[in-house]
C-alpha cells in the first residue's frame, strides 16, 4: 500500500532529529514507500464554491534522512487538494489556541475521506488539561476556576499546589507554590493579565521528584513509556527544560488507567496519544502533538512509529474493505 501523506507541522528545519517524534514518523512512512509532503499550518486554505468545500495547502514534496545538519530535502511548492491525499498528520506544536482550533475545523472537511491523524474533531474536543477531567477518579485533587476565593480555599486545603495555564504546553508558566509562599495573589494577578481562561490548580505531588511518566498509547493500547525526572531545583520534568529521561515499565495502576482510557481514545480516532502520570495520578492526556517515540525506541528496542503506521494502515484498509 503506497500512500500520499501530508505532514502539517512547524518548520522542518528546526526539528531535533535525535528526539523529534514527527521526524521518525516521516522516516518510517518513507521507508514504507509512502510519498511525503510538508506544509505549514498557515498554508492551509478553505474555499467554498458551487461544487462545495475545497481544502488545499501549498505544500512541498519531502524527503528525510537521519543526517545531522542535512536531514531533509524539500521540492518545489505545489497546491494540492487534501482530498487527493490518503493521510494528513496534524503535528504542529501547541499552544492550543484559536489558530489550532481553526485548523481542526478546516480539516474536518476532508476527514475521514482523507484520514487525519489525530481525528480533528476529537483533537478540538480534547485539550490536554480538560480531556483528562472526564477521567476524574484517576486525577489528583484539581481545581479549574477563575474565582480567587475558590483558588485560595483550595490552597488552604491542600497546602502545596501547582498553578498552570489551562491551555499551556511544554511546562510554560507552571508554578509550584509551597507552604508559606505568599506569592499566590500576585501570581493570580499575573495570570489574569496574560490569560482570559481559568487556571488549573492541583495539589502538589511530591512523587514528581521520582519522575513524570509519559505513556504512549497507539490506537487505544499502551505501547511504551519513559520516565522524565526533573532537574535539581526544578518542578517541571519536561525534557526541553532539563528533565532526564529514564527507562521504565508500567505499574498495575497505570495499566488500569490505560484500560479505562483506551476504548475511548480508539473510538474517537485518537491513534497517537501520550498520557502523563505522576505517582498514581493521571495529570494530562496529550492528543495534539505527543512526543517520546525516539526515547522509548532507544530504551526498549522497539519501533513505536512503525506501530503507529501499522494502526493508520489498518484503518485505511478497513475503510476500503467497508
Amino acid at each position: 500500500m503506497t500512500l500520499a501523506v501530508a505532514i502539517q507541522m512547524d518548520p522542518i528545519e528546526s526539528v531535533d532529529i535525535k528526539g523529534d517524534s514527527t521526524f521518525v514518523l516521516a522516516l518510517e512512512a518513507q521507508s514504507r514507500g509512502h510519498k511525503l509532503y510538508h506544509y505549514l499550518p498557515k498554508h492551509l486554505t478553505f474555499q467554498a464554491g458551487p461544487d462545495g468545500a475545497r481544502v488545499s495547502a501549498k505544500m512541498r514534496p519531502l524527503e528525510v534522512r537521519r543526517v545531522e545538519g542535512d536531514h531533509f530535502t524539500l521540492g518545489a511548492p505545489e497546491v494540492l487538494d487534501l482530498k487527493e491525499l490518503d493521510v494528513v498528520l496534524m503535528r504542529q506544536d501547541p499552544p492550543f489556541d484559536m489558530s489550532y482550533i481553526t485548523a481542526t475545523h478546516v480539516l474536518d472537511h476532508v476527514h475521514p475521506g482523507t484520514l487525519v491523524v489525530n481525528d480533528p474533531t476529537s483533537v478540538r474536543n480534547a485539550p490536554e488539561k480538560l480531556f483528562v477531567t472526564h477521567f476524574a477518579k484517576y486525577m489528583p485533587p484539581t481545581l479549574i476556576s477563575s474565582d480567587r476565593e475558590e483558588i485560595l480555599a483550595f490552597r488552604r486545603e491542600h497546602g502545596e499546589v501547582v498553578v498552570k495555564p489551562l491551555y499551556g504546553n511544554g511546562g510554560a508558566d507552571v508554578f509550584h507554590i509551597k507552604k508559606g509562599d505568599d506569592n499566590l495573589n500576585a501570581l493570580m494577578e499575573m495570570f489574569t493579565r496574560i490569560y482570559r481562561e481559568p487556571v488549573i490548580v492541583q495539589r502538589y505531588l511530591p512523587e514528581i521528584r521520582k519522575g513524570d511518566k509519559r505513556i504512549i498509547l497507539i490506537d487505544g493500547e499502551p505501547a511504551g513509556a519513559l520516565n522524565r525526572v526533573p532537574a535539581e531545583g526544578e518542578a517541571r520534568a519536561n525534557l526541553h527544560v532539563g528533565g532526564r529521561a529514564e527507562r521504565i515499565g508500567l505499574t498495575e495502576r497505570e495499566q488500569e488507567i490505560c484500560a479505562a482510557l483506551g476504548p475511548v481514545l480508539k473510538e474517537q480516532g485518537l491513534i497517537f496519544v501520550g498520557i502523563d502520570v505522576i505517582g498514581d495520578y493521571l495529570t494530562e492526556i496529550n492528543v495534539t502533538s505527543p512526543t517520546g517515540l525516539q526515547e522509548i525506541d532507544r530504551f526498549d528496542g522497539v519501533n513505536l512509529e512503525g506501530m503507529i503506521w501499522d494502526a493508520i494502515e489498518r484503518r485505511l484498509a478497513a475503510r476500503k474493505a467497508g
